[in-house]
């Protein structure tokens, strides 16, 4: 009996109660990510606050404002909004399609005044969010029939085709495997997995030629052959490579990196942090960093392990992956090991964007922990 009197006032929870509910076990290692990103963002800056720390710390301070919001309003409110957010991040993205803002080649910002945003960014966030609102009442006899799977598809395919028009293809992939991860996590057959792979495979020569550009053909090209283009499409891995192995075990030091204080190294300050972190701070430096992203991944799980409304578990799953594919996409780039692509290391990035989603996302999964015995019916009542 008071269990189900903790489950049916879960509506009424008080703050003080929400605060007793929440994960530090996920605060925490947010926190130190964060901590470290204006650290290495003030050495990228030559040891000055501007331009890139001082403005980064501005956008972390909105970033807990999105953060507790997103955490501590009822979660009914998520479930009725989901497919509303998902609608809003798909306008935004066709916006940019028509009137976007290009910068580094590519045309993914929106301008809307006072700040440039990467709708592509919230996509990730607001694509999970629709996927646990579908998916959550779905029964097992459901999820085994495909037919109820072509609405996420669908979900699926339309930015991702706008994306890859922008071009992002970093983001578009990111986005392909989330859905996948999020169906494989429902109970989708898995012979349905086989024939996609098969597909693809069949359909690599065509987009091969017809649907990469020119410099993206090289940078998988440079990615099997490093030493073929040291100028070109191979200078920034090159570059990178050079910068993490100087580093040894313990860095050349705090603001003594020669690869980044010198300029040698593009990008240090946004898709090639986790390279500036391993030249001043080493192996050991680097090491930590994944470390804290796994207690991340760890924290996640938990959280969708132990809430106990499909909606909730499929927000915590699904950003989960997301969270996951980011660092370890970005972490496999600046290490040669996948082609130089556009996507952030995860809270280090200097940028709004990635990092105001990422605080949403990390709310919805807060909130989601806070309100995991709270029932709830697809009406989101």
């Amino acid at each position: 009996m008071a269990r189900q009197t903790r489950v049916s006032n879960a509506n009424m929870m008080t703050l003080p109660e929400k605060l007793n509910r929440f994960s530090w076990g996920l605060f925490v290692p947010m926190c130190m990510v964060l901590t470290i990103s204006i650290v290495v963002l003030y050495s990228a800056g030559g040891g000055n606050w501007k331009p890139f720390a001082l403005s980064q710390l501005m956008k972390i301070l909105l970033g807990f404002g999105v953060f507790f919001f997103a955490a501590f309003i009822n979660i009914k409110t998520w479930v009725k909004s989901a497919y509303i957010i998902y609608a809003i991040a798909l306008i935004m993205i066709v916006l940019v399609t028509f009137v976007g803002h290009t910068g580094m080649g590519a045309q993914r910002w929106l301008n809307l005044g006072i700040i440039h945003i990467q709708p592509s960014e919230l996509i990730k966030i607001a694509l999970v969010l629709a996927l646990a609102r579908y998916f959550a009442w779905f029964n097992s006899v459901e999820l085994g029939q495909f037919k109820n799977y072509i609405a996420p598809i669908l979900m699926l395919l339309v930015p991702f085709g706008l994306i890859v028009a922008q071009p992002d293809l970093g983001t578009a992939l990111s986005l392909g495997m989330i859905t996948v991860g999020v169906f494989y996590i429902v109970g989708a057959n898995k012979k349905w997995f086989i024939i996609a792979a098969i597909l693809g495979c069949m359909a690599a020569p065509a987009i091969w030629y017809g649907g990469l550009h020119d410099y993206q053909r090289g940078r998988i090209i440079t990615l099997f052959n490093p030493d073929s283009d040291l100028q070109g499409a191979g200078y920034q891995i090159n570059q990178a490579k050079i910068a993490f192995g100087s580093g040894g075990m313990t860095g050349k030091g705090y603001m003594a990196g020669t690869q980044s204080q010198q300029s040698f190294l593009p990008e240090k300050q946004t898709d090639f942090i986790f390279t500036m972190l391993g030249e001043e701070f080493g192996f050991i430096g680097a090491f930590s960093l994944l470390m804290i992203y796994t207690w991340i991944v760890v924290a996640l799980f938990w959280m969708a392990k132990t809430c106990r409304n499909r909606f909730g578990q499929l927000v915590c799953f699904g950003f989960m992956l997301n969270f996951f594919v980011y660092y370890f996409i970005n972490i496999s780039m600046v290490l040669g090991l996948l082609p130089t692509v556009g996507v952030p290391l995860p809270l280090m990035s200097f940028g709004g964007s990635s990092l105001l989603s990422l605080m949403f996302g990390f709310g919805l999964c807060q909130n989601a922990h806070i309100h995991k015995d709270q029932q709830l019916s697809a009406k989101g009542s």
